[in-house]
This record gives C-alpha cells, sequence and structure tokens, in this order.
C-alpha cells in the first residue's frame, strides 16, 4: 500500500474497528517518526507499520554491480517506452535503492508501534525478539506452507496467507513461487500448518469475502485494494478511477516495474514493456523512475505503476474508509445470519 495508505487512511481504518496498516518501505526514519505520531494524533486504537525485508531492500544491490548489458537491454525497452511519452531516452545506471529497514525498524521499536508488519521476508529471531520484549505484535505475509511454517517457528504472531488474486507484490523472498495458489487454496493449507491465527489476502472487499475466509480457517481478512479506492486514500485520482472501472480480468502479474513479480492494473506500460528484460529487484524501478513520475505528474494511468488486486472488478464506489469497514461487518453478519437461516 505505498503512496496510498498515509496517515488519515490508517487512523480512519483504526477509527472504525480495523488495523490501519502504514507502508514504511521508502519513508525515511524522521518522516516514518513523524507520520506514527501524525496516526496518534489522530486515533487511540491500534495499528501497524510495514516493513519489507527481501534481501533486495534490507541490503540493496549496488547498481555498479549490474551487468552492463543488462543494463542496456532493460534501458533500451524503457526507451521504447520514453518515445511514446516524449521523454529523453536514458542509457544511465539507477541510483541506488536507499537502505532504510534497519534505521526504520528501530523507530518501530522506539515508538512501540503495536503491531509490525512483513512483507516479502522473513525476521530475523532477534528482531522477532525486540518486538515482543516491548509488547509489539509480530505478522507476517506468506504464499506457501513452507514460508508459513518458516514464520512460524521464528515466532510471530499472526500469518497473512497470500493468494494469487491479491494486489501488490507477491510476498515471496526466495525467488522461486512454490506452490502458489489463489486465495480459497492457499487459505486453508495454511491455517491447517501453523497454530497462530491467520489471515487472508487476496480477492476480498466484502462481507461476504470475510464470511467465506473464516469458513475455511482465518481469523481476519486483510484488505489492500478496497482501500485504494476510498476518499482518505493517498493514491493520485485518476489511480481511484482506474480501480473503480476495473472490471474482472483487468489487472496481471509483471516484473516491469520493480523487478519483482506485481499484481497490478493492465495499462499501456505493462503491454509496451511486456516480458522485456528487467533489472534487479528495487534497480528496475529506479531505472524506469523517470516515467513512472511523468505519469504520475501529468495524471497519465496508461504509464503508471498502479499495484491492485483482480478485487479490483467488485469496486464500483468511493466511500469513506469508516464505511468500507461497517459494511463489511454488516454485511457479515446478514450474510452469517442468512446461512444459519
Amino acid at each position: 500500500m505505498s503512496r496510498v495508505a498515509g496517515p488519515e487512511l490508517v487512523a480512519a481504518v483504526s477509527n472504525a474497528g480495523g488495523l490501519g496498516i502504514l507502508a514504511a518501505l521508502r519513508l525515511e526514519p524522521n518522516d516514518l517518526r513523524a507520520q506514527i505520531r501524525r496516526i496518534r494524533d489522530l486515533t487511540a486504537m491500534p495499528f501497524g507499520v510495514n516493513l519489507w525485508l527481501h534481501p533486495g531492500v534490507v541490503s540493496p544491490i549496488a547498481p555498479e554491480s549490474i551487468d552492463p548489458r543488462a543494463l542496456d537491454a532493460a534501458q533500451r525497452k524503457l526507451n521504447e517506452v520514453r518515445a511514446r511519452m516524449g521523454i529523453a531516452p536514458s542509457s544511465a545506471a539507477p541510483a541506488r535503492f536507499p537502505e532504510l529497514v534497519a534505521r526504520n525498524f528501530d523507530v518501530i521499536v522506539e515508538e512501540r508501534v503495536p503491531v509490525w508488519s512483513i512483507g516479502l521476508g522473513n525476521p530475523p529471531a532477534e528482531m522477532v525478539g525486540r518486538c515482543q520484549a516491548c509488547g509489539i505484535r509480530v505478522m507476517g505475509m506468506v504464499t506457501n506452507v513452507d514460508d508459513a511454517h518458516a514464520l512460524a517457528d521464528r515466532g510471530v504472531d499472526v500469518i497473512v496467507a497470500q493468494g494469487t488474486e491479491a494486489g501488490g507484490h507477491r510476498s515471496n523472498w526466495t525467488g522461486e513461487r512454490r506452490e502458489e495458489a489463489g486465495t480459497f487454496v492457499i487459505l486453508p493449507r495454511i491455517a491447517n500448518a501453523v497454530s497462530q491465527p491467520v489471515l487472508a489476502a487476496g480477492g476480498i472487499v466484502d462481507g461476504r469475502g470475510l464470511v467465506a475466509a473464516l469458513s475455511l480457517g482465518a481469523s481476519g481478512v486483510m484488505l489492500g485494494t478496497r482501500f485504494i479506492a476510498t476518499r482518505e486514500s493517498i493514491a493520485p485520482d485518476f489511480f481511484k478511477d482506474s480501480v473503480v472501472k476495473a472490471g474482472p480480468g483487468d489487472t496481471e502479474v509483471s516484473t516491469a516495474f520493480t523487478g519483482l513479480p506485481m499484481r497490478v492494473l493492465r495499462n499501456a506500460f505493462t503491454a509496451e514493456y511486456g516480458n522485456g528484460p528487467v533489472l534487479p529487484p528495487m534497480l528496475q524501478s529506479g531505472a524506469a523512475e523517470d516515467i513512472f513520475k511523468a505519469a504520475m505528474a501529468r495524471s497519465d494511468a496508461r504509464y503508471a505503476a498502479m499495484p491492485a488486486g483482480e478485487s479490483a472488478g467488485l469496486i464500483t464506489d468511493l466511500p469513506s474508509a469508516a464505511d468500507v469497514v461497517r459494511r463489511i461487518v454488516e454485511e457479515a453478519e446478514r450474510t452469517l445470519s442468512a446461512l444459519k437461516g
């Protein structure tokens, strides 16, 4: 939920009875601390902060290590897109991704954030221990049973089972897309494999989805795409509109944006880049940064990075975050009542 979930959205979700989570992937430590304190100004309820633990983020790859032939191939493909956008061509190596994880983790611990949410990685025991020593709950996301076992062995408090429908990056850090499946297949497998509470992620936008997840062994659900199209979301209007207008089948998994598999709304960039060569994780996004910045400045959905799940095909409105939470609860209660009847 990077560039979607700011303090206002996080607080709105928490105030409504959910658990709002702040994305800290690209935040500098001082900015992260300020945003955590802003959330606390807006809510007294629990909230979380998400950090990636992918090796390419924890220890960013040096741009000078890129094979010159790989850099040339990726930039030539990106130059085809730049030409269509009227942007100057480039052959330069991207900037190094900032090394933020260790410093931002210190901020999370120092600020006693209620929940540390992890994407794309297995936390070292030392990090889990530091959190639990000061009352911070640890929540990790996985796409397969083996990784669920790995997180369970580390002692995390909550495990999120991410189905292939989910938007954004696949929460897999090994490079092997093992045993990935849709939410309704991977969720019961993971719920049966670990003793920790399991949340379902992927394809869920409403109370019916919540009830279905509960019936398959989940203790709750994690929603991302639904909250892009809310009034408190900091996503640009063209992104929100694209989610609302999306139909079934309007997403795909692409490595063209960051070098890692990410489910996004299909657009001109995904079509024109296709299966072209990509640079290592996070260096790809650095190489294409001028394209994405220009698209944002122009409100051009054709060439913007718009991570979203298949559930976009079920979203037709732009409510407040509180309305989303309330409607999910009310619909789940109605659904359960109807099933009992």
